[in-house]
């Protein structure tokens, strides 16, 4: 006799709120990246691991995949009609048009001029995914560097001053910076556990998204199908896709280090548990009924209620398991987003 069906996921984004205090929010990173608590979720049970634990919640075979990419000085703080303002840019060249996020809004509309050290900004027209999105026309004086002039784009929930700006880069960050906001799963990670995680005969490997409006704008349709997913340039490397194929003939497992990885993954999947290497514009949106091909396992924050984030979380886990460990995340405190800590668990278990 079978037992009782279980109620398909909601539809609904109301569903996909909850209750986040600002006491649980992290306003600052750990001392140290690995002593993050990681909440596993096994079969019928949530442990309370470290993050320094990962390796022996691995198998040798096993593959950890990470998101490379940096993140760049994205916020530009100016002035426009005698009054502060600022840009975060999300996308574009540094000389051409750009989407950027804009604060204050109702101030910066059509023809606005902003201007900073060595920049001025000309908002064309709305953006594209959120209220305070613009398409502006960026220029930039001879000589100056935007990395040097503009400022790391901490999310607007911590409030805390970031001593260190290298503490929202990952240990595994390459290349030049592209990012708009950091793969927050990835800033958990540290060389020395990656070497335990080769001493273990766990694989590491690397591909990269380019973080914006797609990872990060909140969910404002009453249903999570109604909501766009914007576009986000990646990267799967030939390297890449060869190690999740002798991952997958040696028996191993792929585990993600964030929801970008996932994507990446997903978009690329083969059919037959592996990956096509290759670039391109993702416009992946991951619900619950999606079905995932490639990615067995998955660490990743806490992420904020009505976000894609969360949904895709859900998809993963199940709507009902990612709902009892928030609330068990939130009754153990556990510190949430993307200073906070993590969780860990698979497909199946």
């Amino acid at each position: 006799m079978s037992g009782p069906v279980a109620a398909p996921p909601p539809l609904e984004t109301a569903a996909y709120d909850y209750p986040l205090p600002q006491a649980a929010i992290a306003q600052v990173p750990r001392a140290d990246r690995d002593g993050a608590r990681m909440l596993v979720l096994a079969a019928g049970a949530l442990h309370d691991r470290r993050v320094s634990d990962l390796p022996s919640c691995l198998r040798p075979g096993d593959l950890v995949v990470c998101n490379t990419t940096r993140v760049r000085a994205a916020r530009l703080r100016g002035r426009v009609g005698g009054r502060s303002a600022e840009l975060l840019l999300l996308g574009g060249s540094e000389d051409g048009a750009a989407e950027a996020l804009v604060r204050p809004g109702r101030r910066l509309h059509v023809g606005a001029v902003v201007e900073g050290a060595g920049w001025r900004a000309e908002v064309l027209g709305p953006g594209r995914g959120h209220p305070g999105a613009r398409r502006v026309r960026l220029a930039v004086d001879p000589g100056v560097d935007l990395e040097r002039v503009g400022e790391l784009p901490l999310p607007p929930y911590i409030r805390s001053r970031l001593e260190d700006p290298e503490r929202y880069q990952t240990v595994v960050s390459t290349g030049p910076p592209v990012s708009a906001a950091a793969p927050t799963a990835g800033l958990h990670l540290t060389a020395p556990l990656l070497e335990r995680l080769a001493a273990a005969e766990v694989g590491v490997a690397g591909v990269e998204l380019t973080i914006g409006i797609g990872t990060f704008a909140p969910i404002r349709a009453t249903t999570i199908d109604a909501h766009p997913m914007h576009g986000e340039v990646y990267r799967l490397p030939g390297a890449t896709a060869a190690a999740i194929g002798r991952c997958r003939q040696g028996g191993g497992r792929v585990l993600a280090v964030g929801t970008t990885v996932v994507r990446v993954l997903e978009t690329r999947a083969d059919g037959a548990g592996g990956v096509e290497p290759g670039q391109g514009i993702t416009h992946l949106y991951l619900r619950p009924g999606a079905g995932f091909r490639v990615v067995d396992g998955l660490l990743t924050n806490f992420h904020q209620p009505r976000s894609s984030l969360l949904v895709l979380v859900a998809a993963f886990f199940g709507w009902e398991r990612v709902t009892a460990a928030y609330a068990a995340a939130l009754a153990r405190g556990y510190r949430f987003l993307s200073f906070g800590d993590c969780m860990l668990g698979w497909q199946q278990g």
